[in-house]
């Protein structure tokens, strides 16, 4: 953002004090100073797009808030603002989420009809990493899978995904012999597993690897483990747990 940035200036409330910076394009036009007194704690960025840089210096509000919107979803009780001050087009969001990710699922399901009332979510983690999801079959015939990586969205999925899909097909095929809802050698595809639902992976790690300039798709070989064991764990304790309240006939 500094460098693409015709100018950029930072304040940070921080023990007592205002400390303030400034750039253009990248580069420091006015050394950290103390610029006066504060009770509270924050920093606050203020920038211009560089006009050298881009064609159009024009936002998109509903791109902005869409990106906050997420960020408040992946961060459970975080409170996020979106405001516009711009004449004639003022407006203002205020999101938090308590329920997170389960949240999110029910916000990608909100013109579906659920097949299930509750939300499954699972985590867990491994050392420094941690996974977290959440499902909602809906009546749909379309797979919505959403995922996350250190909270970039990471649209043609990776390791992550790879795990949870494995996880979901092995687990619903268990099940299903368990109940001698599949007979013999039979088999539930991975495309039948995924036929409508809705589902958010979120994973944070240390030195994530991305491949591409966009991070649209993450690498690490590890995560694909954490993130199959957490999902097969949780939701073969949740059908589990189904069966078990059935009623007996």
């Amino acid at each position: 953002v500094n460098a693409l940035s015709e100018w950029l200036e930072v304040q940070v409330h921080k023990n007592g004090q205002i400390y303030e910076m400034k750039f253009s394009r990248g580069k420091i036009t006015q050394e950290m100073k103390v610029v006066g007194r504060t009770d509270h704690t924050g920093t606050t960025v203020t920038f211009k797009p560089d006009p050298e840089m881009f064609d159009t210096l024009v936002y998109s509000y509903e791109t902005l808030h869409t990106r906050m919107r997420e960020e408040a979803f992946l961060n459970a009780g975080l409170r996020i603002q979106t405001v516009d001050l711009r004449p004639g087009q003022e407006q203002e969001d205020d999101m938090c989420y308590e329920g997170g990710i389960r949240e999110f699922v029910t916000f990608i399901n909100r013109s579906k009809d659920p097949l299930h009332p509750d939300v499954i979510y699972m985590s867990g983690a491994r050392e420094d990493s941690m996974a977290e999801g959440a499902m909602q079959y809906n009546d749909g015939y379309s797979e919505n899978i959403v995922s996350f990586a250190n909270n970039v969205h990471t649209p043609e999925g990776g390791m992550h995904e790879e795990g949870f899909k494995r996880a979901l097909t092995t687990v619903l095929n268990n099940y299903g012999k368990k109940m001698k809802i599949l007979k013999d050698d039979d088999k539930v595809s991975g495309e039948d597993c995924r036929e409508g639902i809705a589902c958010v992976i979120s994973v944070k790690l240390t030195e994530a690897q991305f491949e591409g300039q966009t991070k649209a798709k993450l690498g690490n070989t590890f995560i694909k483990g954490l993130v199959s064991n957490v999902v097969y764990k949780a939701l073969t304790e949740y059908l589990s747990l189904i069966h078990i309240s059935e009623p007996t006939r």
